[in-house]
C-alpha cells in the first residue's frame, strides 16, 4: 500500500461470491487517503467469501476475501476430516499444525476490540492494561481520531485528568471548607449554521474530508512561518519560449515552467540538505533521497499530490517526463498508491490560478513547502556597468513555509534565496 499507509477504505466490489477469478483480474476498489485503486487477484480461483462490505475502512495486513485455489481444498478437507477416512500418524500432526497456523493468522488479522466491539489499537490497548483503565472507562473515553477512534492521547490525557482529580480531592480533605457563592461559568458556544429553502447543501466528498484533516493537522503539529522572496526569470522565459518548439518535436512532451522549476528547486535541496528532512518525536530523519511531491488540482477541485522519486538524478527531458506524466494521470484518476507516498518536499503552483503568492500549509511530516506565484511582466529596475535603467522583466515571487520547530529563519530564508539565485542564472543557451 505505500510508505505511512496504515488502512483504505472499501468503495466497490467488482467480484461476487462464486464468481471465477484469473490472476491479475480486479476484485475490489480500495481508496486510500488520495488515490483510489483496483486491488487483482494473485492468483486463478473462486471467491467464495467478502470479508467486508463496501465503505468499510479495512487495516494493512487484514483479510479482505477468501479464493478456493484448485487442489488446495481436497488436501484439506481430506486432512482435516478424520470421519471420511482414516488419517496416518503423520498426517494428523500436519493437521494439527495447520490448524494451529490458522488460529495464529486469525488472532493476528483480527482487529482489537473492547467489550463493546469498539475498535482499539494496540498500543491503545496495552496503555489501558499498563495504568489499569477498565473496559467500562475505556469505552466511556471519548475519541478524537478517525471515525471517533481513541488515540494515544485521548487516554494519555484520560489518565492525567483522572490523576489530577485524585489530587484535588486528597488537597480538599485537607484544607479547611470555605463558604463561597456558585460563579456561574457563561459557554459561548459558535451558533449553528441554519440553512433556508433557497440554500443548497453539498456533502463534503470522501477525498475533501482527508484533505481537510490532514491540513488541520499539520496546522496544529508544526509551528508555521514563511519567508518570501522575489525572482528574476526573464531568462526562463526567453530560454523556454525558444527551445518549447523543438523540444515537443523531438521528445513529444510539452516543455512547462515546472520541470524547470523542479530542477532547480531538488539542487537547492541538495545544498540544504537539512531541508529534506523529516520530524519523528524529538528525533530529526535526514533523508537519503530527494523526492519532490508536485501538488495538482484535479477537475472536482480536490487536491493530490504525486511525487517525483530521486528528482535529483533527473536531467530536465526526465523531469518533464515525469511531471507531464504523473499530472496527466492524477487528472485521470489513474495515479498508484507508492506514487502519492514518500515524498520529502512539496511544490505548489498557486501562479496557475493567477495568484502572485501564498501560504501553503506544510505536507506532513516534511518541513517544508514551497508556493510558486504567477509570473508577471513589471518594470524594473536593471543593474549594468554603464548604470541603472528601467526594463521590462519577468519576475515571480517564491512563498516558502517551514517548520519552526526544526528549520530556524536562516536556513529557511538561504534555501529559497538558493533557488532564486539558480533561477535568475539560467544560462539562455543552454542545450537540452
Amino acid at each position: 500500500m505505500g510508505e505511512s499507509v496504515a488502512e483504505a477504505t472499501i468503495t466497490s466490489w467488482l467480484k461476487e461470491v462464486g464468481d471465477t477469478i484469473d490472476m491479475d483480474d480486479p476484485v475490489l476498489e480500495i481508496a486510500t487517503d488520495k488515490v483510489d485503486s483496483e486491488v487483482p487477484s494473485e492468483v486463478d480461483g473462486v471467491l467464495i467469501e467478502r470479508c467486508f462490505n463496501v465503505d468499510d475502512v479495512v487495516q494493512v495486513g487484514e483479510v479482505v476475501a477468501i479464493l478456493e485455489i484448485d487442489g488446495d481444498e481436497s488436501e484439506t478437507e481430506s486432512a482435516v476430516s478424520a470421519e471420511d477416512e482414516k488419517l496416518t500418524e503423520d498426517e494428523q500432526k500436519a493437521v494439527e499444525q495447520v490448524e494451529q497456523t490458522i488460529a495464529i493468522v486469525k488472532d493476528a488479522v483480527q482487529p482489537v476490540l473492547s467489550s463493546g466491539d469498539r475498535f482499539y489499537s494496540p498500543l491503545v490497548k496495552n496503555i489501558a492494561k499498563a495504568e489499569g483503565v477498565s473496559p467500562e472507562a475505556l469505552d466511556a473515553i471519548v475519541g478524537t481520531g478517525k471515525d471517533g477512534r481513541v488515540t494515544k492521547n485521548d487516554i494519555l490525557d484520560y489518565i492525567q485528568n483522572n490523576d489530577n482529580n485524585q489530587n484535588k480531592a486528597v488537597v480538599k480533605e485537607e484544607q479547611p471548607v470555605v463558604e463561597s457563592k456558585p460563579v456561574e461559568k457563561v459557554k459561548t458556544e459558535a451558533p449553528a449554521q441554519i440553512s433556508n429553502g433557497e440554500d443548497e447543501i453539498i456533502e463534503m466528498t470522501r477525498m475533501g474530508k482527508l484533505v481537510a484533516n490532514h491540513m488541520v493537522d499539520s496546522l496544529q503539529k508544526s509551528a508555521h512561518v514563511q519567508s518570501f522572496i522575489e525572482a528574476d526569470v526573464t531568462n526562463i522565459w526567453n530560454w523556454r519560449k525558444k527551445a518549447k518548439a523543438s523540444f515537443l518535436k523531438r521528445d513529444g512532451e510539452n516543455l512547462t515552467f515546472t520541470p524547470i522549476f523542479m530542477e532547480v528547486i531538488a539542487k537547492s535541496l541538495r545544498d540544504y540538505p537539512m531541508m529534506n528532512i523529516s520530524l519523528q518525536g524529538e528525533s530529526i530523519i535526514k533523508k537519503k533521497n530527494i523526492n519532490l511531491g508536485m501538488a495538482a488540482a484535479l477537475p472536482d477541485g480536490n487536491l493530490i499530490v504525486p511525487v517525483i522519486k530521486n528528482a535529483d538524478q533527473l536531467n530536465l527531458v526526465g523531469m518533464t517526463k515525469q511531471v507531464n506524466d504523473l499530472a496527466q494521470r492524477a487528472r485521470m484518476n489513474k495515479l498508484k498508491p507508492d506514487e502519492i507516498q514518500g515524498g520529502t518536499y512539496t511544490v505548489t503552483n498557486v501562479g496557475s490560478f493567477g495568484s502572485i503568492m501564498g501560504t501553503p500549509i506544510i505536507n506532513q511530516p516534511q518541513v517544508g513547502i514551497l508556493a510558486l506565484g504567477a509570473i508577471r511582466k513589471v518594470p524594473a529596475v536593471i543593474e549594468t556597468p554603464e548604470g541603472d535603467f528601467i526594463g521590462i522583466r519577468y519576475k515571480m515571487f517564491l512563498s516558502h513555509s517551514y517548520d519552526h520547530r526544526v528549520v530556524n529563519g536562516a536556513l529557511g530564508g538561504m534555501f529559497v534565496k538558493a533557488v532564486k539565485d539558480y533561477l535568475e542564472a539560467w544560462d539562455v543557451n543552454r542545450e537540452i
